[in-house]
C-alpha cells in the first residue's frame, strides 16, 4: 500500500506543475499578442515620420542653397570693399605721410620708419600692377626724399654726440703705463644709449631696404676724427700737467701706482725735461690708441653690417694711426739727428718708446686682425726703424768713445774723471734700465741670425759684449789721454780717478753683473789696474825720499869733526828733502782723489813710508855735528810731514 500511496502524490505533483507551466505558456502568450499589436502601432508610427522627414528635407535644402549662395556674394562684395580700399590707400600714401616725411625722423624715428614702410609698400603696388602710373614716380620721390632724411639724421647723430673722450678717461682706462697694475675696466661710453639705438635702427634700414652703404663712410669718418681728437686731447692734457705739476696721470690711477718706480730714461745733466714730457705723452698715446680703437671697434660691430666691418674699421683708424706713426717717424729723425750730433744719450728717449711698442705689439695685432696689410704693417716698420737707428746709436757711440781726441785744453787740471767717463758710464747706466730693449736692437741687426732665433741670454750676451767692447775703447783712450799730461804722477792719478770711477758706477749699478757674463774677471781686471796706478803715483816720491837714503851719508866715529864735504853731504840731503816735500805737497795738493776711501788709502800708505823714512833720517843724523844752526836744515818734525801728506789732494786747505 505504501508503492501505490507514493505514486499517486507524485502523480498530483507532476499534475500541479503541469498546471502551472500552462498557466505561465499562456501568460507568454498573451504578452507575444501584445508586443505583436506594439510592434505594429510603432512601424506605423516610424513609417508615416520617415514620409514627413522626407517632405521636410525636399522643402529645406532648396532655401539652404539660396542662403549659401548669397552668403558668398556678401563675402565677395565685402572681400572687393577691403581690396579697393587697401587699393585706394595706395593713392592717398603720398599726401597721408608728406607732413611726417618733410618734418624728418628727428624725435620720433620709429613714427618715421612706419611711415616709410606704408611708402615702400606704395611703391611696391604700382611697380607690380601699374607701373606707368604717375603715382609710382610721386612715391619713389617720396621715399628718396624719406631716405636721404635718415641719411641726413644718420649724420646728425653721429655728428652731435660724438664727442672726444676724455683724457682722464683714457687715462684710467689704460692705467697710465705698463709700470702701473692692471687698471679696472673703465667703461668708454661713446655714444647715449637711446642715440645708438636710433642709429643702428637707420644703419639697419639702409642697409635692408635703403641698398646704401654711404652712411658707413659718414660713420667712418666722423668716428675717424673723433678718435683722433680724443688721442690729441690726451696729449695736449699730459703736456699742460707735465708743465705745471709733472703729474701724467689721472687721480683714480694715481692709488694704484707699484712700489717699484717707473723705468723711464734717467735725468741726464742738461737733458731736455720737454722732451722727456713729450716722450712720455707718445707711449701714453700708443695705449690710448689700442684701448680706444678696441672701444670703437665694439661699438662698430653694433652699426655696420659683419662683412664690412672689417674695411670699415680699417678706414676709421688710418688717420689715428697715421698721426702716430709720423710722431714716431718724427722721433726716430730726430734721433738721427742727434747722432749727427754726437748727442747719443738723446738717442735714449728711444728706448722707453720702442719697450712700450713691443709690449704693445701683441694688442696692436689683436687689434688690427683683419685690416689691411698696409695698416697692420705699420707698427713692425715703425719698430724695425727704432731698433735700426738705435743699434746705429750704440755703434757710433762705442766709436766716438774710442776716437774721442785727446785735447790738452779738455784735460782736467787736477787729474780727476774726464767728462767722456762719466758721460760713457752715465750712458750705459741709462741702458741698463732697457738692457732687455737694448739686447734685442743689437740682436736685431744681427746678419747670422734670424728673429726667430733670439733669446733672452743670446739678446744679455750681445749687450754684455756690446758694455764690454765700450769700457775697452774708453780704457784705451783714457790710457791715450793720461799722456797729455807731463807729470807721470798726474797721469797715473787721473787714471786711477777713472778706473776706480767706473768700478764704483759699475758696482753701484749692477751694470758688473752684466759685464760679467762675457767677462768674468772684469772687477778684479780694474782692481788690478788702480793698484798700479797707485804704484806709479808712489814712485814720484822717490825724489824725495831718495834724500833719506844712506847712500853718500858719511860714516863717523862719535865725537869725531866731520869734514867739510860730509858736512855739505848732510846739508844737501835735508835741503833736497825739504824743497822736494814742499814742492811736491804744493803741486799735489792741487790734484784731486774724488773717491774718499782711495784718497785716505794712498794718504796713508805714503803718510807711512816717507814718515817712516824720515824719522829714520833723523835717528841717523841725530849726534852728527854737520851745522851750528840745525834748525834751518830740521826743518819739519815727522809729525808735519804727516800733516802736510794728509792735505794732499785737498784744494781746500
Amino acid at each position: 500500500m505504501v508503492p501505490t500511496e507514493d505514486a499517486s502524490a507524485r502523480k498530483r505533483e507532476i499534475e500541479e506543475k503541469l498546471q502551472q507551466e500552462q498557466e505561465t505558456l499562456a501568460f507568454i502568450r498573451e504578452n507575444l499578442e501584445k508586443s505583436d499589436q506594439l510592434t505594429n502601432g510603432m512601424v506605423s508610427i516610424l513609417s508615416s515620420f520617415e514620409s514627413r522627414l522626407m517632405q521636410l528635407e525636399n522643402a529645406i535644402i532648396p532655401v539652404h542653397k539660396q542662403t549659401e549662395n548669397l552668403q558668398r556674394l556678401q563675402d565677395n562684395v565685402d572681400k572687393t570693399l577691403s581690396c579697393m580700399d587697401h587699393v585706394i590707400s595706395y593713392y592717398h600714401v603720398a599726401k597721408d605721410t608728406d607732413r611726417i616725411i618733410r618734418e624728418g625722423p628727428t624725435g620720433r624715428l620709429d613714427e618715421y620708419l612706419a611711415c616709410i614702410a606704408k611708402i615702400q609698400k606704395a611703391v611696391e603696388y604700382f611697380q607690380d600692377n601699374n607701373p606707368d602710373s604717375p603715382e609710382l614716380n610721386t612715391v619713389k620721390g617720396r621715399l628718396e626724399k624719406g631716405k636721404e632724411l635718415l641719411e641726413a639724421e644718420f649724420r646728425s647723430l653721429l655728428t652731435r654726440y660724438s664727442k672726444p673722450v676724455p683724457p682722464i678717461l683714457i687715462l684710467d682706462a689704460i692705467g697710465g703705463d705698463e709700470e702701473l697694475e692692471a687698471a679696472e675696466d673703465v667703461l668708454l661710453e661713446h655714444l647715449p644709449q637711446a642715440v645708438l639705438h636710433d642709429i643702428i635702427c637707420i644703419g639697419g634700414w639702409l642697409v635692408e631696404y635703403g641698398r646704401n652703404q654711404d652712411f658707413m663712410t659718414v660713420y667712418f669718418q666722423i668716428r675717424s676724427s673723433q678718435l683722433d681728437r680724443s688721442i690729441k686731447g690726451l696729449k695736449e692734457h699730459l703736456r699742460k700737467n707735465s708743465a705745471t705739476s709733472g703729474a701724467l696721470y689721472s687721480p683714480a690711477v694715481q692709488a694704484k701706482r707699484k712700489d717699484t718706480p717707473t723705468k723711464k730714461v734717467p735725468k741726464r745733466p742738461g737733458r731736455d725735461e720737454a722732451l722727456d714730457a713729450e716722450m712720455d705723452a707718445y707711449i701714453h698715446c700708443i695705449s690710448a690708441f689700442v684701448k680706444l680703437a678696441q672701444s670703437e671697434y665694439a661699438l662698430l660691430c653694433e652699426v655696420i653690417p659683419e662683412h664690412h666691418q672689417k674695411k670699415t674699421f680699417d678706414s676709421l683708424i688710418q688717420e689715428a694711426l697715421d698721426n702716430l706713426m709720423l710722431e714716431g717717424d718724427n722721433i726716430v729723425g730726430a734721433a738721427r739727428r742727434a747722432i749727427l750730433r754726437h748727442d747719443y744719450s738723446a738717442v735714449l728717449t728711444i728706448f722707453p718708446i720702442l719697450r712700450h711698442l713691443k709690449i704693445n705689439k701683441a694688442d696692436f695685432d689683436a687689434t688690427l686682425q683683419g685690416t689691411a696689410a698696409g695698416t697692420k704693417n705699420k707698427l713692425p716698420a715703425l719698430i724695425a726703424s727704432m731698433e735700426s737707428i738705435g743699434a746705429k746709436a750704440l755703434e757710433e757711440f762705442a766709436d766716438s768713445i774710442k776716437n774721442d781726441p785727446d785735447k790738452e785744453y779738455n784735460m782736467p787740471k787736477d787729474g780727476t774723471v774726464h767728462e767722456l767717463t762719466s758721460n760713457a758710464i752715465l750712458f750705459l747706466q741709462q741702458l741698463l734700465d732697457f738692457h732687455e730693449t737694448a739686447g734685442a736692437m743689437l740682436a736685431s741687426q744681427e746678419s747670422t741670425s734670424t728673429s726667430s732665433s733670439y733669446t733672452s741670454d743670446f739678446n744679455k750676451r750681445l749687450l754684455s759684449t756690446y758694455i764690454c767692447k765700450v769700457l775697452g775703447n774708453l780704457q784705451l783712450n783714457l790710457l791715450s789721454k793720461s799722456k797729455v799730461y807731463e807729470d807721470s804722477a798726474l797721469s797715473a792719478i787721473f787714471l786711477h780717478n777713472n778706473y776706480n770711477y767706473i768700478l764704483k758706477s759699475l758696482e753701484k749699478s749692477e751694470l758688473i753683473q752684466l759685464v760679467t757674463v762675457t767677462q768674468r774677471r772684469a772687477e778684479s781686471s780694474y782692481r788690478e789696474l788702480i793698484e798700479q796706478q797707485i804704484h806709479v803715483y808712489q814712485r814720484s816720491w822717490i825724489k824725495v825720499t831718495e834724500h833719506l837714503t844712506e847712500r853718500n851719508l858719511p860714516s863717523f866715529q862719535p865725537g869725531a869733526k866731520l869734514k867739510d864735504k860730509e858736512r855739505q853731504v848732510i846739508k844737501d840731503k835735508f835741503k833736497g828733502f825739504n824743497e822736494g816735500l814742499e814742492e811736491i805737497c804744493k803741486i799735489q795738493k792741487g790734484w784731486a782723489v774724488p773717491d774718499k776711501e782711495q784718497r785716505n788709502f794712498i794718504r796713508r800708505a805714503q803718510r807711512t813710508v816717507v814718515s817712516d823714512a824720515y824719522a829714520a833720517f833723523l835717528r841717523r843724523c841725530a849726534d852728527l855735528p854737520f851745522t851750528k844752526n840745525p834748525d834751518k836744515y830740521r826743518k819739519y818734525r815727522p809729525e808735519e810731514v804727516e800733516e802736510m801728506i794728509d792735505r794732499l789732494f785737498d784744494t781746500s786747505a
